[in-house]
């Protein structure tokens, strides 16, 4: 990874997470198109593991599905596809491209909810998205820890560092 510094403006990364939002405003949809009603590809012809102890360690305890093997194996080249095209692999862009992945879950994840005629904010909780096992103040725990996660490190992006 390189080690030359690149400035970074608090609009250039709030441009970033509108881009981000909207980006998931659409896969929500077209998510929406795939599953239906059925969440966590309940209903889909793909394979799926229900329980191992590294699905709750690192997965929330949802199972892992070929749907979403797939699906976010491609979403994570598509966000560190500008670092592959322009070569710029910098701790920095790294980070960058983890935040926005990060927002874009979550968001992707409350957008399929909220848009999904089957859902709506009415049927967001625990008992009706049974595959989110952990909840927090009304949202799955994952969205709480991804956002905390992405913000420091999105943070971290604008802090200023004294020279000697």
């Amino acid at each position: 990874m390189s080690g030359e510094v690149e400035k970074t403006g608090v609009g250039r990364t709030l441009g970033y997470l509108a881009w981000v939002v909207a980006m998931a405003f659409f896969f929500a949809n077209a998510e929406i198109q795939i599953e239906g009603g059925a969440g966590w590809a309940t209903s889909l012809p793909t394979w799926r593991i229900e329980n191992s102890i590294w699905l709750d360690i690192f997965w929330g305890g949802r199972a892992m599905t070929g749907y979403h093997a797939w699906v976010f194996t491609f979403m994570a080249l598509v966000f560190f596809s500008p670092l592959a095209f322009n070569g710029r692999w910098t701790w920095r862009n790294v980070g960058f491209a983890v935040a926005g992945l990060i927002v874009f879950w979550v968001c992707e994840d409350f957008l399929w909810f909220m848009i999904n005629p089957a859902f709506g904010w009415a049927r967001f909780n625990p008992v009706d998205a049974f595959w989110h096992k952990h909840w927090l103040w009304g949202a799955p725990v994952d969205y709480w820890g991804g956002l905390a996660v992405a913000a420091l490190i999105l943070a971290t992006r604008h802090w200023r560092h004294k020279k000697k």
